[in-house]
């Protein structure tokens, strides 16, 4: 059998108990709330020290259809991930897709998906409380 060269992906989601448009909102702020040293230049890239040392990232949002990609770059891979917001009464879905890096290996791959699940579950707890 000849090696495989699947991609491989992985959808998170959480339920918030916000209005779709607080959320958006909240997210587009989240950084320095999440890491303390997240700073923003004038191009709208997010610069700050992630788990694996120096690291950005940069939303390309459009509001009102609750797309809150993003590009994540640090020293070891490049990820675009896409987000969205989906609008449920009072509370909001948010779902990232993570597209695994040609960089990392499948073990590594699993490991971040579970360090964003993590950091999801932190972001969920600063959306609801603000």
């Amino acid at each position: 059998m000849e090696s495989e060269d699947v991609s491989r992906s992985r959808t998170l989601s959480i339920t918030v108990k916000k209005k779709t448009g607080d959320a958006f909102d909240t997210i587009l702020q989240i950084p320095p709330k999440m890491m303390p040293d997240a700073k923003i230049n004038d191009n709208g890239w997010w610069s700050f020290t992630g788990p694996r040392g120096q690291s950005k990232l940069k939303f390309s949002e459009n509001k009102s259809l609750g797309i809150l990609d993003h590009k994540f770059v640090d020293k070891e891979a490049v990820w675009d991930v896409p987000m969205r917001i989906v609008s449920s009464g009072d509370f909001s879905e948010i779902l990232i897709t993570l597209n695994k890096p040609d960089e990392l290996t499948d073990e590594q791959f699993n490991q971040r998906v579970d360090e964003v699940g993590e950091m999801f579950d932190r972001m969920k707890q600063i959306i609801e409380s603000s």
